[in-house]
């Protein structure tokens, strides 16, 4: 693929985006610190590719896909989308500014990006019938009658592996799995180009997490999806992605293709993360990297690299410079003063 080809394919792409919580006290609520939940992260993601965005409770993934979203509104930062909408009304093929759309044309592109809750109990209205939750988007957005989008929701149904005739059964009647199933009918609705799936798998039992994977996996080749696919588990990210992005208190540790980034990790967290992943192999003795301490407050992060109080590789000036984001070559960007240098290939993975 030629660098004017990679560049055309870009679905979306992130540039310095924050998102900070303001700390409320006192009487009259003054704004007295910040919470940084995502502190100027740079990434894309392809046309049709998976980017899986791993990384520990509370470090700011949910908070980047809704943002991305705008479903929470950045603080400052650009999300760049190419819509095909837009492109179909004024003939451009570039890239929008998401934070620099008007409303109006917000709501249009609200079509071709949607999400996957993580919890399918609390995601669906428990007083509206299946029917009426699938076919709810169409309704909104003003693409259907009441027949075809009668029509519509039993084809989203089969899709996704339900019985069309339960259409009209309450979201309470479904196993946990199958109600994941409806949140991702839903999402079919709009025919969506991107896709953020918010650890859409994690409340799953074991067995049934493998069967909504597969779902996906089979959506997005039959759709053209794309994912931004975000989760804690490294074992599912390993499966279902392209590429792989770690974050560590609001910033990105680390982002390569999947293979690169499991066996040649360049940052200690990554490394730590992978060597913490389950091997099935009873005799196996797999070589954890144990991380000192607890994650570090996103109100009052540490100076220098946020991860040096954890690191057993910090020195001096981890302590007081900020790492680059750099390139490694071949699209591995890592955020570390001694990338170069570390052996941190995990034994158990080669």
């Amino acid at each position: 693929m030629s660098e004017t080809q990679a560049i055309n394919n870009i679905l979306l792409e992130v540039k310095n985006l924050r998102k900070y919580f303001p700390v409320r006290k006192g009487v009259l609520k003054k704004t007295v610190a910040h919470i940084k939940a995502v502190d100027g992260i740079d990434f894309f993601i392809r046309e049709g590719e998976t980017l899986g965005l791993v990384g520990e409770s509370g470090c700011g993934k949910t908070t980047t896909g809704r943002t991305i979203l705008n479903l929470t509104k950045p603080t400052s930062g650009k999300i760049l989308f190419r819509s095909k909408t837009l492109a179909g009304k004024n003939g451009s093929n570039q890239l929008v500014d998401l934070t620099a759309t008007p409303p109006k044309t917000l709501n249009v592109l609200r079509r071709e990006m949607q999400i996957i809750f993580q919890d399918p109990y609390s995601s669906l209205n428990p007083r509206m019938m299946v029917s009426e939750i699938i076919g709810e988007p169409m309704l909104v957005h003003r693409l259907a009658g009441r027949s075809e989008r009668e029509a519509r929701v039993r084809e989203l149904m089969e899709l996704v592996g339900l019985k069309p005739d339960h259409m009209h059964r309450y979201p309470h009647e479904f196993s946990g799995g199958q109600r994941q199933r409806i949140g991702i009918a839903r999402v079919l609705a709009l025919d969506p180009q991107l896709v953020v799936a918010d650890e859409p798998v994690s409340a799953l039992d074991v067995s049934i997490q493998a069967q909504v994977i597969n779902l996906l996996e089979d959506l997005q080749e039959g759709f053209q999806l794309t994912y931004l696919f975000i989760t804690h588990d490294l074992s599912v990210v390993k499966h279902i992605s392209s590429r792989v992005a770690v974050m560590y208190l609001g910033k990105i540790a680390e982002l390569a293709q999947t293979e690169e980034l499991f066996m040649n990790p360049k940052h200690p967290y990554t490394a730590a993360l992978i060597s913490a992943i389950p091997v099935p192999e009873p005799d196996f003795q797999a070589k954890r990297i144990t991380l000192k301490g607890d994650v570090p407050s996103p109100v009052n992060p540490p100076p220098g690299c946020t991860f040096h109080p954890r690191c057993s590789f910090a020195q001096n000036i981890c302590r007081t410079d900020v790492p680059k984001y750099r390139d490694l070559g071949k699209e591995h960007f890592v955020t570390c003063h001694f990338s170069d240098e570390l052996e941190l290939k995990p034994i158990h993975f080669s």
